[in-house]
């Protein structure tokens, strides 16, 4: 089948809009990564002093989790540094290798998904191609991403199969990359427990990690992607979903809801999104894309299916 179709930047920007909205830098990337970090370990810090947030902390600290997700795919687009060792090297080592992915065989993996988004050879159509379910049924699959069943499949059983060699790419992801995650994990636990806070590594990374994360790496993926319309039309190929402050704090950190430009425009840095959106909307274009009010309005559309 073709590559999906695509959109040229001409069409709705001038060269001086497009031009700012390209550009890179040689901070901001750094800085967002740093940013996570910083929330990580205030969220931590926090959860010690004061124990009774630990829950709001694991909430915080698997949404930064999902950051790191989101800002190694900024680095599988060249977006966080311009230099392309330093947007690899922190890509990978600062914001893949700690959540148990991997850089190097991600960016393949997800380059291709743009060029099929949606369809047969897209490798994240499974992702996608369920919906909508019943309400039951995503009841059951949130269930499973917070009791930590779906960690231990998608994280911990393929640690213990044989890699697959015709298997996709992303599915060999975390066998490829889980010396250097036990690594980078096991210093960090040295790290706690010379601190004599060895059970913050378990609750306050390891239990985000297992639960919150994927929760919301879910609810990432159905936004994105579920019950978008099956057109050769590249502004309804992904959904850009409105977020609120309690949903970029909790469910879609550094402008990952700007989903529909992004894959309209795959090249422009996260934070080039919002004002994208903005001008879009500012030349009538957002009743052509494929938009969401919010991610209960997604998350309704995507369990719309009787029982």
């Amino acid at each position: 089948m073709p590559a999906a179709a695509r959109v040229q930047p001409k069409d709705f920007f001038t060269p001086e809009e497009w031009g700012p909205l390209t550009r890179r830098s040689s901070w901001k990337g750094l800085a967002l990564v740093a940013h996570a970090w910083g929330v990580i370990g205030l969220a931590i810090a926090a959860a010690v002093v004061w124990p009774v947030l630990i829950p709001l902390s694991v909430m915080i600290v698997g949404t930064r989790q999902l950051g790191l997700a989101i800002l190694m795919h900024e680095a599988a687009h060249g977006g966080l540094h311009p230099n392309a060792r330093v947007n690899d090297f922190v890509g990978h080592w600062l914001c893949a290798v700690p959540i148990g992915a991997s850089l190097a065989s991600y960016r393949p993996y997800h380059l291709s998904h743009h060029k099929y988004a949606q369809q047969a050879e897209d490798p994240d159509l499974p992702l996608s191609a369920p919906f909508p379910v019943t309400r039951a049924s995503l009841r059951r699959k949130i269930v499973r991403d917070l009791t930590g069943q779906t960690y231990f499949k998608q994280r911990v059983a393929p640690f213990f199969r044989r890699r697959q060699p015709d298997a996709p790419e992303g599915a060999n992801v975390t066998v490829r990359s889980v010396a250097p995650f036990f690594l980078v994990n096991g210093l960090m636990l040295l790290g706690f427990g010379l601190s004599g806070l060895w059970w913050a590594w378990f609750v306050l990374w390891l239990l985000p990690m297992a639960t919150w994360f994927p929760m919301v790496t879910r609810l990432r993926n159905i936004a994105e992607h579920a019950c978008t319309p099956a057109l050769d039309d590249p502004l309804r190929h992904a959904r850009t979903t409105r977020a609120n402050l309690v949903e970029r704090a909790l469910i879609a950190p550094y402008w990952v809801n700007f989903h529909c430009e992004h894959h309209m425009f795959m090249y422009l840095p996260c934070w080039s999104l919002p004002e994208a959106h903005r001008l879009l909307g500012a030349k009538g274009v957002w009743p052509r894309m494929e938009t969401a009010p919010g991610y209960l309005a997604v998350l309704k559309t995507a369990s719309a299916r009787p029982a």
